[in-house]
């Protein structure tokens, strides 16, 4: 199984909306809510694909969408949802990680998202990637009642680093070199 990560397209619409009824059942959105969010001017959609996939079924393996206007230092993570097959595999938290850097290339501030309440894996994905809970909202998911927790990312500067070296420096080739002072080599005579 290979993943390719990239901006999802109108084209992919049918399969997003398979995973979508397939991953919340109840409430799932209608194709006329996703189609506008993949093409509206401030969403940015991905798909993970795994376009070498035999069964046309498992070419999809995920999507996730964050709704993030310019200029407002504020965006949202509209949904996510990983095939059932890659579950375990890290997808969503790759997935969430590329929502979150492209909100700091936007000049994101803040990324909010709601979970809801019966959804623990989804909960600790959250916890474990910086996003605390501000809230809950009651009832939010319907038809099933099922509150909300409202999450709230302060969205982290990038960090570079330099790449790790070997901590021993090696002479070149060539270069003479002398044991530090108060080092003594010991001879076969035991003299130094």
């Amino acid at each position: 199984m290979s993943a390719l990560m990239r901006r999802a397209r109108a084209a992919d619409l049918d399969e997003i909306m398979a995973l979508e009824r397939a991953t919340f059942a109840t409430d799932a959105w209608s194709e006329s809510m996703m189609r506008a969010e993949i093409e509206g001017e401030h969403g940015y959609y991905l798909v993970a694909v795994d376009d070498e996939a035999d069964d046309p079924e498992k070419r999809l393996m995920g999507y996730a969408g964050l709704y993030a206007p310019a200029g407002t230092g504020d965006a949202d993570v509209q949904t996510i949802a990983v095939a059932p097959f890659t579950r375990g595999i890290g997808l969503g938290r790759g997935l969430m990680h590329a929502l979150i850097t492209h909100a700091r290339r936007m000049h994101v501030a803040r990324v909010f998202l709601e979970v809801r309440a019966d959804n623990p894996i989804a909960k600790a994905l959250y916890d474990s990637l910086g996003f605390v809970e501000i809230g809950i909202r009651r009832g939010y998911y319907q038809p099933d009642g099922v509150d909300a927790i409202a999450m709230r990312l302060d969205v982290p500067e990038a960090v570079a680093r330099p790449a790790v070296t070997d901590t021993v420096r090696r002479p070149a080739s060539g270069t003479a070199t002398t044991p530090a002072r108060g080092i003594r080599s010991s001879t076969a005579g035991g003299a130094a």
